[in-house]
């Protein structure tokens, strides 16, 4: 049997690329990393937008919460490549809080860059055991669906 390759022109130099899951963490940690940037210039840059504070924060929030969500949507039943998608992209979003904090003091006041990656880490991770369970509930009511002439004595 013969297996297709998608030929990635693009991703020739990067070998590390041409893995789905870290591709993915990749793009999600650079999505991740923008819109952070973003809100952080809006909400430091910009005090004509103060009065909508609450606002534009539970807005900023809720788009990074979705975005994080991109390798957890994606790999659900692959808890593997859903790990490795999730940390790629959390530790690209680390570094840039971290990059961030060198110019926006208040942000290394309130969390350092290390305890932002291990909290997204460790919510990745439940995410993962969560996944792993599921699977291993489903081979398990599968292989008890595919006998359907055993009977329990």
């Amino acid at each position: 049997m013969m297996t297709v390759r998608a030929h990635l022109p693009a991703y020739g130099s990067f070998h590390v690329l041409r893995n789905t899951s870290v591709r993915t963490g990749f793009y999600v940690g650079i999505v991740l990393s923008i819109a952070f940037s973003g809100w952080v210039i809006i909400a430091n840059r910009f005090p004509l937008l103060d009065r909508f504070a609450m606002v534009r924060n539970l807005a900023a929030v809720t788009v990074l919460g979705l975005l994080a969500l991109i390798p957890v949507i994606r790999f659900w039943r692959m808890p593997g490549n859903l790990l490795a998608s999730s940390l790629v992209a959390w530790a690209i979003f680390s570094l840039t809080y971290r990059v961030l904090c060198m110019d926006f003091t208040g942000l290394a006041e309130r969390f350092s860059a290390v305890q932002i990656f291990m909290l997204g880490a460790v919510l990745y991770m439940l995410a993962v055991t969560v996944s792993w369970i599921w699977i291993i509930i489903r081979r398990v009511r599968a292989s008890d669906v595919s006998h359907p002439n055993h009977h329990p004595s």
